[in-house]
């Protein structure tokens, strides 16, 4: 199921509730972009996969809270709103999407150009299907 957004995007279904196991990542192709979703603290957020340092999957890192560490070189990013956790002030992040859950569906609202996710905070949505900002 996809559903035209106001601002530009796009919900895709990207995986089914149960399939990302609470505390984990996976990666997913949605409209031609690589995204990380993960399953954090009965949420779901949504960030590009690639990490900006080296290019190595966010999806395949290691979680501690709301924080991802990249498996390559263990630059850390939050999965809120994508920014490098090691130095904030750099303003270095990866593009984050809203996320909702509809019915079974977990969906990623993925903008309908080549424009770039959005910078700011991205709700996390619980398995209700509200986009419940943090």
């Amino acid at each position: 199921m996809d559903e035209k957004e106001s601002e530009g995007s796009r919900y895709r279904t990207v995986a089914r509730l149960g399939e990302i196991p609470e505390g984990e990542g996976r990666a997913y192709v949605v409209a031609g972009r690589l995204i990380a979703v993960f399953h954090v603290d009965g949420r779901y957020f949504a960030i590009d996969d690639t990490c900006p340092h080296a290019g190595a999957s966010l999806a395949g890192g290691r979680l501690e809270g709301r924080v991802v560490y990249c498996p390559w070189h263990a630059w850390r990013f939050s999965i809120e709103d994508g920014l490098w956790m090691d130095n904030p002030r750099s303003n270095i992040r990866t593009g984050c999407y809203r996320v909702r859950v509809v019915g079974e569906e977990i969906q990623v609202a993925v903008p309908e150009d080549d424009s770039a996710a959005t910078g700011s905070a991205c709700p996390g949505t619980g398995p209700e299907g509200d986009d419940r900002r943090h």
